[in-house]
């Protein structure tokens, strides 16, 4: 079995095995990684995100995926320990640099956490303190906008009547779903999604999964899985992170097929084969 792949891989390699993946990159990264009071914590990885396909990042815990996923919308940088070296360029602009405005990014790039976070506060006012805080001040264009957010998650039938009682009687499916879509109504380019689903119930955990699935060829996805059948399902490429030497590396990377029916490196087979991990 090959173990000398070196990184990143190019877009020829891609195609050869794929003629149909997607081949505009969103995110380039090179080199990265990431220190928490000096300790290393993921260590010169180098990856291109590419537009419109659903990213799984796979690997055991505390290999790095989070923080590597963190980096993406820099909220790295509310980590006062946080140091971060190598290049991130997002349609070519270098995320790294000093004059980047985070509202402005953050709007292109959201961010959906393991567990539902939505606010203390109704339906509406959860999905209308972005609209406000990104300036649309118009009555009728944030309803609408509201409106089509939760039709987007499969939501407004479930609570159109009740849009100004709390967001926090919501099932957990129900709020992961509204954060979801409050992400959605500023109408973003990327989704991030930090296991989104290992908080919820079976049944919630598959509805957000067709959620996903449906957000696929709309929007660039990268999402952290614990569940290599929720990658296998949903994702067009998948990224393998392992913990060498106490540092979170980037393993293999490839079309999320390949990678689970013909892996490249040893440690990917056994990992996916659920020989260690």
């Amino acid at each position: 079995m090959k173990t000398d792949r070196t990184f990143p891989y190019t877009l020829g390699d891609m195609e050869e095995r794929d003629p149909h993946c997607e081949t505009t990159p969103h995110f380039q990264v090179r080199d990265l990684s990431v220190s928490y009071s000096q300790k290393t914590v993921l260590d010169k990885v180098s990856i291109d995100i590419y537009k419109n396909s659903i990213t799984a990042l796979i690997g055991p815990s505390g290999c790095g995926k989070t923080s590597f996923l963190s980096t993406l919308n820099k909220l790295t940088d509310l980590n006062a320990r946080a140091k971060v070296e190598g290049q991130i360029h997002f349609d070519g602009r270098d995320l790294l640099s000093d004059d980047i405005d985070l509202l402005a990014l953050r709007r292109r790039i959201g961010m959906i956490f393991q567990k539902p976070n939505p606010f203390p506060l109704s339906i509406r006012r959860n999905l209308e303190l972005p609209l406000k805080e990104h300036g649309v001040r118009d009555r009728r264009v944030r309803d609408g906008k509201i409106r089509q957010a939760l039709e987007d998650v499969g939501l407004w039938e479930e609570v159109s009547d009740r849009l100004d009682a709390s967001a926090l009687a919501l099932s957990g499916g129900q709020q992961q779903r509204l954060c979801i879509a409050r992400a959605l109504i500023l109408e973003p380019e990327v989704l991030l999604m930090d296991e989104p689903c290992s908080a919820l119930d079976p049944i919630s955990s598959a509805v957000v999964e067709n959620l996903i699935l449906s957000l696929r060829n709309r929007y660039t996805v990268v999402i952290v899985t614990h569940n290599l059948a929720q990658a296998r399902r949903v994702a067009n490429f998948a990224a393998f992170f392992w913990m060498a030497d106490h540092v979170g590396k980037l393993i293999e990377f490839g079309r999320c097929r390949d990678l689970f029916e013909s892996p490249g490196h040893e440690l990917t087979a056994a990992y996916v084969s659920g020989v260690t991990g």
